[in-house]
């Protein structure tokens, strides 16, 4: 096995000499394929495909890169690829005039970008062409691309070397235009909604007692350090209490944790928040939202994935209390302690973390042990313990819950959402509360007084909502991993 690896490695080598030795003869020959600083490019293999009546006969210029060639003598066909898709070009000696075709059998190779200029016509296979009367190299590919029919086959590399993934596979192009699709169709909704997009802070001055860890960084000019931010909630809320009312950031996230098939260390989050509704209406508001970037991305609220069908259409509603009996058996409604709540953990084998073993904290850990990877179709999970959520409003009739949810599909908890916690004074004892328990697990943690601050000026009654753009990204293009819809997904460098 490592000899043939060593052979491909050195076939490589060869080839890659081999190309830089033709580079060196077009500079000397004056036909530098790097000087050229434009292109006018009047076509694209989409428009001249689909289009062909209104393009027959007419003159054309593409351009791509050269993604196949086969020399029969006097005439030639290749494939060149743009960025929606490939277009064959039919040369002959004739048309492009003799150096030029001798140059373009002896000097060009597969992964080069080329310019063309020609006529469109159909072969008499029925495969739209450009008959080309102009040829020229825009730009020279020193280093060979895989070959063709496996193109990069270890995923590894596939992440390390996006941009060659992106040439071989024109199936990786389409989830990352998608992608850019969805988060227009977002920002659609939103607009259309009357929100207000913001950009806020993504370096801050203080690593906040919120669970998730942060990147540490350095501001030399002010000695200061500082972090790069785990979320976009409090800055936007601050902006709710200056009156904004209806406001939302499409925001880089940044978290110092693990990394799987649904987690990386820097995502993209959506953060919304409404004055005057509540978590109810923040619910409505999610099932509107889903089906219209579903519908728009998809064409349908029914998608597939991993050969299941979804249905953004259809949304269960259960209380987490409600969701742990359902799959585990085990009524919460009827725990009346916490050392009850530690004996049923026991008895069903829910193992618990240091420092959380209350009947909010034991509800949260059979949640995760029991119910989470069961919510395949769309379905809200609502009343959250208080121990686990510091910034949610209390339940008026049961103060031990708070007016949260979260929304789940595909086994994958989706987003995130509150009636936000705008008493001041119960704010400040939870966030003290969950700095004391970070700090007493060795860990740095403050409490960002100066939201507490702004709080005191009065927030009206308000509905947030965060989710994360790149799961929503997975199911909308079928895709299981995360980095397979992130460009480049963060990696360990090689050595």
């Amino acid at each position: 096995m490592e000899e043939r690896t060593e052979n491909t490695e050195e076939q490589l080598a060869e080839q890659a000499r081999i190309r830089r030795e033709k580079l060196k003869k077009l500079v000397s020959e004056g036909n530098d394929p790097y000087v050229k600083t434009k292109y006018d490019v009047t076509a694209n293999s989409v428009c001249v495909k689909e289009n062909f009546g209104e393009y027959e006969g007419k003159e054309v210029s593409v351009a791509g890169r050269l993604m196949s060639r086969r020399v029969m003598g006097k005439a030639s066909f290749s494939h060149i690829a743009d960025r929606d898709g490939q277009l064959q070009l039919y040369i002959t000696r004739q048309d492009v005039g003799e150096d030029v075709y001798t140059a373009y059998k002896k000097d060009y190779d597969i992964g080069d970008i080329v310019g063309v200029r020609g006529t469109v016509f159909k072969t008499q296979t029925g495969e739209v062409s450009v008959h080309a009367t102009h040829l020229e190299m825009l730009s020279k590919s020193l280093l060979p691309l895989p070959e063709k029919h496996n193109g990069l086959v270890n995923v590894d590399m596939k992440y390390r070397l996006r941009h060659i993934d992106l040439i071989m596979n024109e199936d990786v192009r389409k989830t990352f235009f998608r992608r850019a699709a969805i988060f227009r169709y977002i920002r659609e909704y939103l607009d259309g909604q009357g929100y207000t997009e913001v950009d806020t802070p993504i370096l801050l001055p203080l690593e906040i007692g919120a669970d998730a860890r942060p990147f540490k960084t350095h501001h030399n000019a002010l000695d200061l350090d500082m972090y790069l931010r785990i979320e976009t909630e409090l800055y936007l809320k601050r902006l709710i209490v200056g009156g904004f009312e209806k406001v939302y950031e499409v925001g880089r996230i940044f978290r110092n944790e693990g990394m799987d098939s649904s987690h990386n260390p820097e995502f993209t989050t959506v953060e919304v928040y409404r004055a005057y509704v509540d978590y109810n209406e923040m619910m409505d508001f999610v099932e509107e939202l889903y089906r219209f970037v579903a519908e728009k991305a998809c064409g349908s609220t029914k998608i597939s994935y991993g050969g299941t069908e979804l249905d953004f259409g259809k949304w269960e509603r259960l209380t987490m209390t409600e969701a742990v009996k359902k799959y585990s058996g085990v009524d919460f409604a009827a725990v009346s302690s916490d050392e009850e709540a530690r004996r049923l953990a026991a008895e069903k084998g829910v193992a618990l973390e240091k420092g959380k073993d209350s009947k909010g904290h034991i509800l949260a850990a059979f949640f995760d042990a029991f119910v989470e990877d069961k919510l395949v179709q769309p379905t809200f999970i609502y009343d959250y313990p208080v121990e686990i959520s510091p910034l949610a409003k209390r339940k008026p009739d049961d103060p031990s819950m708070t007016e949260r949810f979260e929304y789940f599909m595909a086994g994958m908890e989706m987003g995130n959402a509150f009636s936000e916690l705008n008493d001041p004074i119960d704010q400040r004892e939870r966030m003290v509360a969950q700095a004391n328990r970070k700090r007493a697990m060795g860990a740095n943690a403050e409490v960002d007084e100066d939201f507490l601050n702004a709080l005191e000026y009065g927030m009206p009654p308000t509905g947030g909502l965060g989710f994360g753009v790149d799961r929503l990204v997975m199911l909308l293009t079928d895709n299981d991993s995360i980095r397979d819809v992130l460009l480049f997904p963060t990696m360990k460098p090689k050595k």
